[in-house]
C-alpha cells in the first residue's frame, strides 16, 4: 500500500511541476506578444529631451498606434536586444495601425546609423517627429518651418543662453528649483552658459542682477560640417538648417553631386541598393546606369526638445519608416539617481499623459 502511495505522489509532484512549467510558458508567452505588437515599457537615458522627458523616466510606448512591425530577427533570447541569431530574417511589414506619424508626435525608432545589428536590434532613441513623408523643412534662427509655416514649439523645449550678471553669482539653489541642471559659469565676470526653456530665460532676464539674457543662434549661412548631409553644397547649421524636403514612398528625384549627398545613404543602406558613383555625376544603381532615384519607403526627420543638445536628424539624417517602433503615450513613472532614497522619486511625473 504504502508503495502505491509514494507512486501516486511522485506522479502528483510531477504533474504540479509540469502544470507551473506550462504556467510560465504561457505567460511568457503573453509577455513577449504584449510586447512584440501591444506595448513596451522605455527608460529616458539622457537629456536629449529635457524637459518634456527628462533623464530617469519610464515610459510607455504605444506599438498599435502605428502599427506593431513583425520582428526581423525572431531568433533571440527573451527580454536581451544584442542575444539573437542571424539565421534567418523577416522581411520588413508593419500591420495596421490606429494613426499615422504626425507632426510633433514624440517616437521611439530603432538608431539608423548602427549598420552593424540588424535594424530591429539597434538602439532605441526617442525624439520629436518635426516633419513626415513628403514634407518641406526649413529651420531660421531656431524656429521650424515646415510647408512655409512655422510650426509651434513645444513649450517644454530647450534652448542654451548667454546669461551676463552685474558680477554678483546666481545662486545654484535658485537655479536648481527652476529645473535648469545643464550649463554653468564659463568665465570669472559673472558669465553663464545655462540651458533652459524660453519661460526660464524670461524669469532669469528680470533677476535685479542679470544685465544680458540671449538666446545662442548661428549665423544664417555658417558651415557646420558634423551635420548631414556633411557636404559644402549645404552651408547650414543646428539653427539655419534647410530647405529640405523628407523623402516620401513613391517620390522620384534627379541624382546629380547635389543631390547625392542627401540620398546617398537612404539608396545604399536604407533600400538595399549597389550604389556606383562614377566622376561624381555617372551614377550606377545594381549595374545599371541612372539619372533618377524612387523611393521604396517613407521617411521622418526628428529632433530632440532640448534643441541644442541633441544628436538628432540635423546630424545624421532621415528616420526610415521600418525603424520606427510606436509612439510615447505616458510616463509611467521616474526616478532621479542622483539622490537617495525617497528623493529619487519624480513623484510628480507618474502618470503623466504625452500631448
Amino acid at each position: 500500500m504504502k508503495f502505491f502511495e509514494k507512486i501516486y505522489f511522485q506522479a502528483k509532484h510531477k504533474r504540479n511541476i509540469i502544470d507551473w512549467l506550462k504556467a510560465l510558458a504561457i505567460a511568457l508567452l503573453v509577455i513577449l506578444f504584449v510586447r512584440c505588437f501591444l506595448f513596451e515599457i522605455y527608460s529616458i537615458p539622457s537629456t536629449s529631451m529635457e524637459k518634456t522627458l527628462v533623464k530617469g523616466d519610464f515610459i510607455f510606448v504605444s506599438k498599435i498606434s502605428y502599427g506593431p512591425r513583425l520582428p526581423i530577427t525572431p531568433v533571440t533570447l527573451p527580454f536581451f536586444r544584442n542575444i539573437y541569431s542571424n539565421i534567418f530574417h523577416f522581411p520588413y511589414f508593419r500591420f495596421f495601425g490606429i494613426t499615422s506619424i504626425k507632426t510633433n508626435d514624440i517616437i521611439v525608432f530603432n538608431y539608423p546609423i548602427r549598420d552593424e545589428f540588424p535594424v530591429d536590434r539597434r538602439v532605441p532613441f526617442v525624439k520629436r517627429c518635426i516633419a513626415v513623408a513628403g514634407d518641406t523643412l526649413k529651420i531660421k534662427n531656431g524656429k521650424i518651418f515646415i510647408n512655409r509655416k512655422e510650426i509651434a514649439e513645444p513649450g517644454n523645449a530647450e534652448f542654451n543662453y548667454i546669461v551676463k550678471t552685474d558680477s554678483i553669482q546666481l545662486r545654484p539653489e535658485q537655479l536648481d528649483s527652476m529645473g535648469i541642471t545643464e550649463g554653468g559659469a564659463i568665465d570669472e565676470t559673472g558669465t553663464y552658459n545655462l540651458t533652459m526653456t524660453r519661460n526660464n530665460a524670461e524669469i532669469i532676464k528680470k533677476m535685479h542682477n542679470v544685465t544680458k539674457t540671449e538666446v545662442m543662434c548661428e549665423d544664417s549661412g555658417l558651415y557646420a560640417e558634423n551635420l548631414f548631409p556633411s557636404s559644402m553644397y549645404y552651408s547650414w547649421n543646428m539653427d539655419n538648417y534647410g530647405p529640405i524636403i523628407i523623402p516620401k514612398k513613391g517620390m522620384t528625384v534627379k541624382l546629380n553631386k547635389i543631390s547625392i549627398p542627401l540620398y546617398y545613404r537612404i539608396i545604399s543602406v536604407y533600400e538595399g541598393n549597389k550604389l556606383t558613383i562614377k566622376n561624381d555625376s555617372i551614377f550606377e544603381i545594381n549595374g545599371k546606369r541612372a539619372r533618377t532615384y524612387t523611393f521604396k519607403m517613407n521617411y521622418y526627420f526628428v529632433m530632440g526638445d532640448n534643441r541644442h543638445n541633441s544628436a538628432d536628424s540635423r546630424f545624421w539624417g532621415f528616420v526610415p519608416e521600418d525603424h520606427i517602433i510606436g509612439k510615447v503615450k505616458m510616463i509611467l513613472f521616474s526616478i532621479d539617481k542622483e539622490k537617495r532614497f525617497l528623493n529619487r522619486i519624480r513623484w510628480n511625473r507618474f502618470f503623466n499623459y504625452i500631448r
